[in-house]
């Protein structure tokens, strides 16, 4: 069984930038950065915090469909073609 937390790398690297996205969001929503002349800290953090999001949910799809299709092979059309191997008398 192939393992379901294995990831590409594009996809990994989507959701560490989109966690340092949301760290950057934290930062500038607490007023710990200083946020550049003529931008609100609070629409940086909201368009932050939003494009983080969105840069993780790929990844989060992913497993979750993996996951499903390892619970549920019927209902994706992947049957397991095993043969009977019990012995009969």
């Amino acid at each position: 069984m192939r393992n379901l937390a294995r990831l590409p790398k594009n996809l990994l690297v989507m959701e560490a930038l989109g966690g340092l996205l949301i760290l950057g969001a934290l930062l500038f929503a607490n007023h710990w950065l200083s946020v550049p002349a003529g931008v609100d800290s609070k629409t940086l953090a909201t368009a932050l915090l939003l494009a983080g999001i969105a840069l993780m949910l790929p990844a989060a799809w992913l497993m979750i469909w993996r996951t499903a299709q390892s619970m549920a092979p019927q209902l994706f059309g992947h049957t397991d073609k095993k043969t009977d191997t019990r012995r009969r008398p």
